[in-house]
C-alpha cells in the first residue's frame, strides 16, 4: 500500500492529544481544528477541564468514526481522598463491592441527561496510600463517571472524593502515543515551514478502525457500485466472511488494501451488509 500523503492523513486522521489541566475537551478540539484549518473536528470521549490524559481528536471525515471508536473501555489513574482513617486493605475491600455492573446517576454538571444507567466497573485497584490519599487505577465501561464512583465509595466510609484524575487509555489509544499541545504546536510550526515530518508522525490514519472492526473483503469490479451507496451482496464478496461475525455487528469493508467504509452486518439471504459510512 502506498504511503498516504499528508493531506490524506489530515483529511481522514486522528491525533491522540495528552490533554492538560485547564481547557475543556471542546476547546482542545477547536484548537486543533483552527491550527490545521479544518472544517470540523471532534473529540472521542469528554474529559473534565481539571482531568488530564488521553483525548483522541478526529479530523474532518474521521469524525464519522466516532461512534465506532468512542464506546470502548477507558482506563484511569487517580487519587481518592477519604474523610476518615482507613487502611489500604479496607478501602480495597470496599472498592471491590463496586466491581461489576453498577447503576450510576450522572452528576448535575454533566453534558448528558440525568437518568440512572448501568455501567460496568472492570477493575478498581488501590496502589498506594499516603495519609488519607490513595492512588488508584480503574478500568471502566465508556460513560462511567469516576468522580461519582469515588463519591459512592465514600458513602460506605463516612465520605471520600476524587482529588486527581488522569485517563491513560481510551479504547485503542493510550498515553504512550499521546502528544502534548506543545508538541502539536511544534509539529504545526514545522509543517508551515514545509517540513511535514513531525506532523506525519503524530497523525493516525482513519483506517485504524479496522483494528477494532472485523473485515469483509469485496471484489475490485464492484467497488464503483459500492462507493455510490450499494449494499454488500453475497455476489460482491472476495471471500466468505468470518463465521464469528454476527448479525448487527459493525464491519469494515475493504477491496484489497483499499478501505471502503463501515457497514452494519445483516447476513440475510443475499444481503450481507448495509452502508453506514462510505469512504468515497
Amino acid at each position: 500500500m502506498k504511503e498516504k500523503t499528508i493531506k490524506e492523513l489530515i483529511e481522514f486522521g486522528i491525533i491522540n492529544i495528552d490533554k492538560p489541566t485547564g481547557p475543556t475537551s471542546f476547546q482542545v478540539s477547536q484548537y486543533i481544528k483552527q491550527s490545521l484549518g479544518l472544517s470540523k473536528t471532534s473529540h472521542l470521549g469528554t474529559l473534565d477541564p481539571q482531568v488530564t490524559g488521553v483525548l483522541p481528536i478526529a479530523l474532518n471525515r474521521a469524525c464519522r468514526l466516532n461512534e465506532y471508536l468512542m464506546n470502548k473501555d477507558k482506563t484511569y489513574v487517580g487519587i481518592i481522598r477519604v474523610h476518615k482513617e482507613i487502611s489500604k486493605e479496607e478501602l480495597q475491600n470496599i472498592a471491590n463491592e463496586f466491581i461489576g455492573k453498577i447503576i450510576q446517576l450522572p452528576p448535575v454538571r454533566s453534558s448528558v441527561k440525568r437518568a440512572e444507567r448501568v455501567r460496568e466497573i472492570k477493575t478498581f485497584k488501590i496502589l498506594e496510600k499516603k495519609g488519607k490519599d490513595f492512588l488508584f487505577t480503574s478500568e471502566v465501561q465508556a460513560g462511567t463517571y469516576i468522580r461519582k464512583l469515588c463519591s459512592d465509595i465514600g458513602k460506605k466510609i463516612e465520605g471520600a472524593h476524587m482529588l486527581e484524575l488522569r485517563r491513560t487509555q481510551a479504547g485503542i489509544f493510550n498515553e504512550l502515543t499521546a502528544i502534548t499541545l506543545y508538541q502539536f504546536d511544534k509539529a504545526i510550526e514545522e509543517y508551515k515551514k514545509g517540513n511535514e515530518t513531525l506532523l506525519r508522525k503524530v497523525l493516525v490514519y482513519g483506517e485504524i478502525i479496522s483494528t477494532i472492526l472485523p473485515i469483509i473483503k469485496i471484489r475490485k469490479d464492484v467497488v464503483k457500485k459500492v462507493l455510490t451507496g450499494s449494499p454488500i451482496f453475497k455476489s460482491f464478496l472476495e471471500e466468505k466472511p468470518d463465521k464469528k461475525i454476527k448479525q448487527g455487528d459493525k464491519v469494515a469493508v475493504y477491496s484489497d488494501s483499499r478501505f471502503i467504509g463501515c457497514y452494519n452486518y445483516v447476513n440475510s439471504k443475499d444481503l450481507i451488509a448495509k452502508p453506514e459510512f462510505v469512504f468515497n
